[in-house]
């Protein structure tokens, strides 16, 4: 066996304030060979440049870490427009050339932070990558025989539902982390602050950025977030870290329901350890502050001087 696990990280990462963590996670930590970051959309929503904004978002943080040597290549603007036709990218190519060099002693992890729109589009580009060892590890979709309400079609599955099918149809080893258990993944003002508030211009930027979403979009008084999207980096730097059953494979419908699908095997979550990846996070966060590594970019925080 190697002794890096090799990672592509396709993020959302500037629809809400959760994919920051896991990708600073992911960086920082030595067991992973991040072999590339794709930005990905999120719809439109909120933004007609959701793709640009994920950029960004990623170049940004690329900055704060003092990690210029990382590979960025930019997935679809948008969703593929069926489930025949993929939205070609530098970020689908770059999936697809690294399955090439996957080994079953070697395989590669692609994880998905918000639509599988780049996966499909890799399958469809090259449909043998599903005979690969590769691991698709996807942020997204409801629960399963669960009684737990959420505000309509959860948001990773609805910004391309056709991709969703596309992934699940395909037979690809698949591991789903459905809403219910990467809802669980709470942090609250006073512990981020307590765990690594001060520590570097990277902590104090990942702490305000979630303060200032929240501001925007809730309309009620909070303090705390989801780090939703961080469990598809621990479940890779620890795979017995949750505990899982394996499901036949569904489609979805247009609803964002579960239906009747092709049947192949996927792992799906039921629980994460919430412990380990949040104080694994959270010391690596620590330990990068007191390393000194200094970003070229200044980011104002407010409250700090």
């Amino acid at each position: 066996m190697t002794a890096r696990r090799r990672v592509i990280i396709d993020t959302d990462a500037k629809n809400e304030a959760d994919d920051q963590y896991a990708i600073v996670h992911a960086l920082l930590s030595p067991t992973l060979d991040v072999r590339g970051v794709v930005p990905a959309h999120f719809g439109t929503e909120r933004t007609d440049q959701s793709l640009a904004e994920s950029r960004a978002e990623v170049d940004l943080l690329l900055d704060l870490l003092g990690r210029p040597d990382v590979v960025v290549a930019d997935g679809a603007a948008a969703a593929i427009p069926d489930e025949a036709t993929p939205a070609d990218s530098p970020g689908a190519r770059l999936i697809v050339e690294e399955s090439r060099l996957a080994t079953p002693d070697d395989p590669l992890f692609v994880t998905f932070l918000g639509p599988l729109t780049d996966m499909a589009s890799a399958i469809l580009l090259d449909p043998e990558i599903v005979h690969r060892p590769v691991v698709v590890v996807w942020i997204g979709g409801m629960g399963y025989d669960v009684d737990w309400a959420y505000p309509g079609i959860e948001f990773n599955l609805r910004n391309d539902i056709p991709a969703a099918n596309v992934v699940f149809d395909s037979g690809i080893t698949l591991w789903q982390v459905p809403a219910p258990v990467y809802s669980m993944v709470s942090v609250g003002y006073a512990e981020l602050e307590e765990k690594i508030g001060g520590t570097s211009p990277l902590a104090d930027y990942l702490i305000c950025q979630l303060v200032e979403w929240n501001a925007s979009h809730h309309g009620e008084p909070i303090e705390h977030r989801s780090l939703g999207d961080s469990p598809a980096i621990s479940l890779v730097l620890n795979p017995r870290g949750g505990v899982a059953r394996t499901r036949p494979s569904p489609r979805f419908s247009r609803e964002g329901g579960y239906l009747p699908g092709a049947g192949h095997p996927v792992k799906v979550f039921d629980t994460v350890d919430v412990r380990y990846l949040l104080e694994d996070m959270f010391a690596k966060i620590r330990r990068f502050g007191r390393e000194g590594v200094q970003p070229t970019t200044t980011v104002p925080v407010q409250g700090r001087d």
